[in-house]
């Protein structure tokens, strides 16, 4: 996980609706990371994910290279409790 400044991420996504919660946590011994973000439904993911988006090309931040994930898995939640 980058410890760069990625709180863009989690305040782009915090706008929309459906949004529950969302974590970046890092292993401070290995660097390895998990985002985790918990919302109401597919529509609010997809929502969020089109708002990061907009605000990475709103704030150039494609325009340098940064490290990237390696791998992205969804999940649904079966049983759960706020």
């Amino acid at each position: 996980m980058p410890t760069d400044d990625r709180d863009w991420v989690i305040e782009a996504s915090a706008a929309v609706p459906g949004l529950r919660a969302a974590y970046h946590l890092v292993d401070p011994e290995t660097g390895n990371g998990l985002s985790i973000a918990i919302f109401d439904d597919e529509e609010a993911a997809q929502a969020a994910g089109a708002a990061i988006r907009r605000r990475a090309e709103e704030i150039g931040w494609h325009d340098q290279p940064h490290p990237r994930f390696t791998s992205e898995t969804f999940y649904q939640v079966l049983r759960g409790r706020p």
